[in-house]
């Protein structure tokens, strides 16, 4: 093994006791979530005049923290006695889980071990509901959770109490099966107490086809004559067979051809994680909940591109001063390469690799907290949308961002070419060749790596 690869993995705990590590596994859902929630926990331990402000653009997200909306908190609620739920809602249990969101038509596999939450199963299992909300946790308010969450489906449930020695209770199974909409925490107490799990009272969100619906509106608009001229006035089989013929709503459209631009920019650019091009054509944007073509599935496959962004832009921010560790560790430390320790204290690095650290945690602020807001508030966002327009716009206002972010690194790598070429003495034909060569390989390369293109489909993290 490299001795860089080695230190990748070491953990180096900072002056306020938190710590980071590149030890990046893409593929590694647990892996990333504890990632992702230790960068969300550095970036809000930063100084008052370092706060998200400055991060914010205008948008969407213009308010921060504030751009979605939470319910009270539960340290500061009391308990509700209520005779009677408002209509349409029921009282479902609530499982908080961290700063992550979830989104309906997913999958996910929970290790049950807290006694609250082993109760809480015992009780979905018996009522035969096998049902409760997750939502996501406010990042710096304890007890806060979004009024919006997601319906979870128990699926299938293991014990395994022997096989860990009652570490772990259960091994779970579920699908999230749509959106859930709290109105209140009914036993706000027992947060503190741990007693018991949190019940809430919430509506269930049953999405419709607005697909259907704009059809049948385009339908009566149509002029008289022409709808007699069909033949098919009034016949069942028209409504339907205009599903299909009618061309998607003018927002899907757009939505296609900004991720068009983008993933021709993300192949231009040679970016490290990026779309492939079959997905061009494959990019599910339907309305209602159908599992395997619905946009609910491509604002997944958006939420996993900008996780796997965030890590790998974190571990390459991180490489230079790995390197400087390994350096210090083995050079000036004598530590052997296979001694090499797995947590370095802050007070043992030099005052320079000290220095280093901190300025590291700063520039990682900068460049990691938009990413940080995109893959929680803004998905968090998407999810409070009311409509099937509204979240097509908001898909579209972050690919939109982020096709204008690679557009202006696009601009700069010209404009330093071009100061290059100023600098140069007219190429040779040697030289020509070997340039042309090296597009040649390049279209090659490209081209082979898009002959795998298809993975973007059967995997929710399928990029390049």
């Amino acid at each position: 093994m490299h001795p860089l690869t080695k230190v990748l993995s070491i953990i180096v705990v900072i002056h306020n006791s938190l710590s980071f590590t590149s030890n990046v596994n893409c593929k590694n859902k647990s892996f990333m979530s504890r990632q992702h929630k230790k960068c969300c926990i550095w970036m809000s331990s930063m100084n008052e005049e370092d706060n998200m402000e400055g991060y914010i653009e205008e948008g969407p997200l213009s308010k921060g923290l504030d751009s979605v909306s939470w319910l009270p908190s539960v340290t500061s609620s009391e308990k509700i006695d209520i005779s009677s739920v408002r209509e349409g809602a029921e009282i479902l249990p609530l499982f908080p889980l961290g700063g992550i969101v979830y989104t309906p038509n997913t999958k996910h596999i929970l290790n049950i071990f807290e006694p609250r939450y082993r109760k809480m199963y015992n009780d979905i299992l018996m009522n035969g509901s096998k049902r409760f909300v997750v939502s996501m946790s406010h990042p710096e308010k304890g007890g806060t959770f979004a009024q919006m969450g997601v319906l979870f489906e128990l699926e299938d449930l293991k014990e395994v109490s022997e096989q860990t020695n009652d570490q772990v209770k259960y091994i779970c199974n579920h699908r999230v099966v749509g959106r859930v909409q709290m109105h209140q925490i009914l036993n706000p107490h027992v947060w503190t107490t741990r007693e018991s799990y949190l019940k809430v009272e919430a509506t269930v969100i049953i999405e419709n086809d607005e697909n259907t619906a704009a059809v049948e509106e385009q339908q009566q608009q149509q002029p008289t004559q022409e709808k007699k001229n069909s033949g098919l006035v009034g016949d069942i089989y028209s409504s339907i067979l205009s599903k299909f013929s009618n061309p998607a709503p003018k927002e899907e459209e757009e939505l296609r051809t900004s991720f068009l631009g983008l993933v021709n920019l993300q192949h231009e650019l040679q970016e490290d994680v990026r779309f492939t091009r079959s997905s061009i054509h494959s990019l599910s944007l339907n309305s209602g909940n159908n599992e395997d073509d619905c946009l609910w599935s491509t604002i997944r496959l958006w939420q996993s591109y900008i996780e796997q962004r965030l890590m790998a832009r974190q571990n390459e921010l991180q490489r230079e001063f790995q390197e400087k560790l390994l350096k210090f560790l083995t050079k000036e430390k004598g530590v052997k390469e296979e001694e090499l320790p797995s947590a370095i204290g802050y007070q043992d690095l030099s005052p320079a690799l000290q220095q280093e650290v901190k300025q590291l945690q700063k520039l990682m602020a900068v460049e990691l907290q938009p990413l940080i807001l995109e893959s929680t508030l803004a998905m968090q966002k998407i999810l409070e949308a009311s409509s099937h327009k509204e979240r097509l716009d908001l898909l579209k206002f972050f690919v939109d961002k982020e096709r204008k972010r690679l557009q202006t690194k696009k601009t700069l790598q010209g404009v330093f070419s071009n100061d290059e070429n100023v600098l140069t003495s007219n190429p040779s034909t040697e030289s020509t060749t070997t340039s042309r060569k090296l597009e040649s390989n390049a279209e090659t390369s490209e081209n082979a790596v898009d002959a795998v293109g298809s993975i973007f489909i059967d995997e929710p993290d399928a990029f390049q």
